[in-house]
């Protein structure tokens, strides 16, 4: 009579069997799973919003979502814009009004992919220097200030701060610069004021003795969100997965930049800046999953300003949000 199989060698087959058909299902869901386009460029600015990007690159979120994320960096919102609706890059982290206003012109179809950065108290601010005719906020009137672009956050939350203490911003004059030039503008007087963000409002403060002329983000746009990344609709649309997979590892990093100690390694390196800069800093509102009650501020505030003409509905732009799975 043929033997039958002991009981524990039908365990030890049962778990060959049970191994076999995870590992098949593994694999499958893996390549299931695999994104549309492993290596994407980012068209970027050198300024602290990008922490979580460079955390997201170098802590490994985003190798860990089978992404390779090269930068390409931009001297202004307006020029990340413009290589990423060009077909240069396929990302582009810009402020937010030149998204909406993109959009609104018909330059182009334009999806808000994740959130940056929201303004914190003294993070964005107007600063003047010693010699500078500008001392108070009332003195902005028919000045020259520095922005990085028509239109930018620079300029609208510029504008908005002015609007609140009853300044005419219409007698400005408005100086379009890329941002790490603007403290020898300052310091040589070829401009009145400038907006800043971190970190060129600390080293502007240590290399040309600037110092706030008003809280950029004070009174309508206190916590006004500043930055975020956007694609054109097609490229959303081609690329489903790939956008799910940047979006599930810039919320972890989001959530890992909390440590301070584990941001100012990265703006030294890739900002560019001293040590003593990057602690004395004040770091902006990290984000990564867009809210579009939150986000609707920015195109209210631009028809506020009479910068669009019809109102603008922001939940039309939020390209589907992906959790951390």
């Amino acid at each position: 009579m043929p033997q039958r199989p002991s009981t524990r060698r039908l365990a030890v087959l049962a778990l060959i069997a049970v191994l076999v058909t995870g590992c098949s299902q593994l694999k499958g869901s893996t390549a299931a799973g695999a994104v549309e386009k492993p290596s994407i460029r980012v068209a970027i600015l050198t300024t602290v919003d990008l922490a979580t990007l460079w955390l997201a690159q170098e802590g490994g979120y985003f190798k860990a979502e089978g992404l390779e994320v090269q930068t390409d960096v931009g001297a202004s919102g307006q020029e990340t814009l413009t290589r990423m609706v060009n077909g240069q890059d396929d990302l582009a982290l810009s402020t937010y009004p030149l998204f909406f206003l993109a959009k609104n012109s018909g330059t182009a179809d334009i999806k808000l992919v994740a959130d940056g950065t929201s303004a914190s108290p003294r993070s964005n601010e107007v600063v003047t220097v010693p010699n500078s005719p500008v001392k108070t906020v009332n003195d902005l009137t028919g000045k020259r200030i520095a922005i990085s672009s028509k239109n930018a956050a620079s300029d609208v939350l510029t504008r908005s701060v002015m609007h609140d203490h009853g300044i005419d911003a219409s007698k400005v004059q408005w100086v379009p610069m890329p941002l790490p030039e603007m403290g020898a503008a300052l310091a040589q007087g070829r401009v009145d004021a400038a907006y800043q963000p971190e970190p060129f409002l600390t080293q502007a403060a240590k290399t040309a003795g600037a110092y706030p002329v008003v809280d950029a983000a004070s009174g309508s746009t206190q916590a006004f969100p500043l930055t975020g990344y956007g694609a054109t609709a097609k490229w959303v649309q081609d690329h489903p997965k790939t956008v799910a997979a940047f979006q599930r590892a810039m919320v972890n990093a989001t959530r890992a930049a909390v440590d301070r100690s584990r941001i100012e390694p990265l703006v030294v390196r890739n900002a560019k800046v001293d040590q003593d800069i990057a602690s004395l800093m004040v770091m902006p509102a990290f984000g990564s999953t867009l809210d579009a009650r939150r986000i609707q501020r920015v195109p209210d505030l631009l028809q506020q300003l009479g910068v669009v003409q019809t109102k603008i509905d922001a939940s039309s732009m939020i390209a589907p949000q992906a959790g951390t799975g």
